[in-house]
């Protein structure tokens, strides 16, 4: 999608802070003990409160209102009876339509009490993101954005998951531009339009290079087996640098 109109923006603004919110709050909720499910639950009603609707269940059919991984599952780890435990590693991802415009984002939770390697895991994942954001303006190049993350991880020992990239969102939750890679891609050729928008959610690992299936048809596993944290924003590229509609408030 490329906003071309304040109508759209202010549309787009609106679905990304509700899911921001939501995510926000799962985060807070997030307590041992608790399953997926309840956690899923709590990400749902404030989805529909705020006249949203889930994107994975819109979109695919998805078994969940949101995207619950913990631990070994790194990526579209379904909502169930699976019990959240101290020292877990928590990804949730929130996507949501409203008025026909989504928006995606994601973040990773460490709950205590965790070592302090994964203490510094989550904050450089978080750094891992904003440095990819921070590459994001009207005519650029958008191979900048993996390059910059590529870096930032060698210079800090830590690897990427090469088969799980950004995407264009707006009008659907997957869209043109595809397969943006948050790792250094040679072959990345295309530059950002003035509006243009999309997602920029690396996952950052002790690792893991890789992103396998599993035995049900949606939630993805690390490979090599590592910790591995994702935090993700939607973004519009503008002539002024990013501007980020996935922020609570």
């Amino acid at each position: 999608m490329t906003i071309s109109n304040d109508n759209d923006l202010t549309r787009l603004k609106e679905v990304g802070r509700i899911v921001a919110n939501t995510l926000e709050a799962m985060g807070k909720a997030l307590e041992p003990g608790m399953t997926t499910s309840e956690l899923d639950q709590i990400g749902r009603k404030l989805l529909e409160a705020a006249g949203a609707r889930p994107a994975p269940e819109l979109a695919y059919a998805f078994p969940g209102a949101t995207c619950i991984s913990v631990n070994e599952e790194i990526a579209h780890g379904i909502p169930g009876a699976r019990r959240i435990e101290r020292g877990d590693l928590v990804n949730i991802d929130v996507s949501a339509e409203k008025n026909g415009f989504f928006a995606d984002t994601g973040a990773s939770f460490a709950v205590p009490p965790v070592t302090r390697s994964i203490e510094r895991l989550c904050r450089d994942g978080r750094r891992a993101m904003w440095t990819g954001l921070r590459q994001v303006g009207a005519g650029k190049p958008i191979a900048g954005i993996g390059q910059a993350i590529g870096t930032f991880a060698r210079k800090n020992g830590y690897s990427l998951v090469r088969n799980l990239a950004s995407h264009g969102v707006g009008l659907s939750l997957h869209e043109e531009p595809t397969e943006i890679a948050t790792w250094p891609d040679s072959s990345e050729r295309r530059i950002m339009s003035d509006g243009l928008v999309f997602t920029v959610e690396p996952f950052l690992s002790f690792g893991a290079e890789w992103a396998e299936d599993g035995d049900d048809p949606w939630t993805l596993y690390s490979s090599p087996k590592a910790p591995t944290v994702q935090y993700e924003h939607t973004v519009i590229a503008t002539r002024n640098g990013p501007l980020i509609v996935t922020m609570a408030g």
